[in-house]
C-alpha cells in the first residue's frame, strides 16, 4: 500500500496516544483504492463512497455504521392515452404523461438535481412497489374516452407518482408525474409532479397534445410530440426511461423514453418498465388510446453486499456486478433485503 499521511503524535502513554491535530486519513477513489496493494489494518477515507473503510486482508469493509448506503432510480407507471369518443366522432386524444421519475444517481425527472442515497440496514426487509400503467381510454361514451393515470412506483421511503392520463373527446386529462396531454380542441395539457416530470403538451385547434415526459413537456420537440424522458448509467449503460406518448392530429412519435405512438389506431402502448406514456388514437378512430409502460424500480450498491427478493418481488437478470458496485433492475412488487 502507499505512503499513508500521518498526523503528529504529540504524547504517548501505554496504550494511549494524544494526537495533536484531528486525524485525517490518507483520501482515495474507489478506483484508486483498488489499485492499492494492501494487508489487513490498512484504513482509507474512500471519497467515491463518502466513508472510512478497512482492509480486511481479503475485501475492503465500510466503517459507516451497520447502514449499507443504497443509489435507486423509481419510476412510477405512464399514463393511458386519449382517445375520441364515439358520442361525437371528430376528436382526437392526447398523449399519456410518463410515471414520475426519482433517483440518486444522475439527474431527476423536472430538471430536479440527483436526491440523497439511502441509507438502508442490513436484515432488514423494504417495500418495492412497480407501478402498472394506466389503460388507454376507450371509443365510447364519456368519461370512459380519457386515458387512466398510472399507478405509483415506491422503494422504501421513495414514492414515483403515476403519469397522467391523456384527455378524451369529452373528459379532461390528468395530473400526474408527469401530466397527461390535452385533446383536439378542447382540454390544455395538465401540471407534472415537480422534480419528477414535466406538464402535458395544450391542445390546437386541429391536434391532442403530447404526454409530459421526464425531461421535458409534451409538444417540446414539435407539435403533437411526447416529451422525452431522462437518460441513467445506473445499470452501467446509459438507457432513456419516461416518455410521454404521443398525441392526435398528425405526426405523432412518443417521447424517447418508452413513450407510445399517437395518432394511430389504437394508439401506441408505453414500453413496458420504462414508465412510458400511451400514445392517443385519432379522430374516428374505434381502436382508443395506447396503455401506459409499467414502471420500474433499479438499485445500486456496493458489491460485497448481496440482495435477496421476496413477496413476488422478481428482477429479468438478477443481481449484477457493475465495476465495484452492484446493480439490480426489479419489475415486479414485493420486498428487498440485503445481507
Amino acid at each position: 500500500m502507499s505512503t499513508l499521511e500521518t498526523n503528529s503524535i504529540g504524547k504517548y502513554s501505554g496504550n494511549n496516544v494524544s494526537i495533536d491535530d484531528a486525524l485525517n486519513l490518507k483520501s482515495y477513489t474507489t478506483a484508486e483504492r483498488d489499485a492499492l496493494t494492501s494487508v489487513a489494518g490498512d484504513t482509507i477515507y474512500n471519497t467515491t463512497e463518502g466513508v472510512p473503510e478497512y482492509y480486511d486482508g481479503t475485501s475492503w469493509k465500510s466503517m459507516q455504521g451497520a447502514d449499507i448506503l443504497v443509489n435507486y432510480l423509481v419510476v412510477a407507471g405512464g399514463g393511458g392515452g386519449g382517445s375520441d369518443s364515439s358520442s361525437t366522432g371528430r376528436y382526437g386524444g392526447g398523449g399519456g404523461g410518463a410515471g414520475g421519475y426519482r433517483t440518486s444517481y444522475g439527474t431527476s425527472g423536472g430538471g430536479a438535481s440527483a436526491e440523497d442515497r439511502l441509507f438502508i440496514t442490513p436484515g432488514s426487509s423494504y417495500t418495492v412497489t412497480i407501478g402498472a400503467g394506466g389503460s388507454g381510454g376507450s371509443y365510447a361514451a364519456p368519461p370512459a374516452d380519457a386515458g387512466s393515470q398510472g399507478s405509483n412506483s415506491v422503494f422504501s421511503t421513495i414514492t414515483s407518482i403515476g403519469g397522467g392520463g391523456g384527455a378524451g373527446s369529452y373528459t379532461a386529462n390528468t395530473t400526474g408525474g408527469s401530466g397527461g396531454g390535452g385533446a383536439e380542441g378542447s382540454t390544455s395539457g395538465a401540471a407534472g409532479t415537480a422534480n419528477q416530470g414535466f406538464s402535458g403538451g395544450n391542445n390546437s385547434g386541429t391536434s391532442g397534445g403530447g404526454g409530459g415526459g421526464a425531461s421535458e413537456a409534451g409538444n417540446t420537440d414539435s407539435l403533437r410530440y411526447g416529451g422525452d424522458g431522462v437518460s441513467s448509467t445506473i445499470t452501467g449503460s446509459s438507457v432513456t426511461r419516461a416518455g410521454g406518448g404521443g398525441g392526435s392530429g398528425g405526426t405523432a412519435f412518443g417521447g424517447s423514453g418508452g413513450g407510445g405512438a399517437g395518432n394511430s389506431n389504437p394508439g401506441g402502448a408505453g414500453t413496458a418498465n420504462t414508465g412510458g406514456g400511451g400514445g392517443a388514437s385519432s379522430n374516428n378512430q374505434s381502436g382508443g388510446g395506447g396503455n401506459g409502460g409499467s414502471g420500474v424500480v433499479i438499485l445500486r450498491y456496493a458489491s460485497n453486499f448481496t440482495i435477496a427478493l421476496a413477496g413476488g418481488a422478481s428482477s429479468v437478470g438478477g443481481e449484477t456486478t457493475d465495476g465495484q458496485d452492484k446493480y439490480i433492475q426489479i419489475e415486479t412488487s414485493g420486498t428487498v433485503s440485503w445481507s
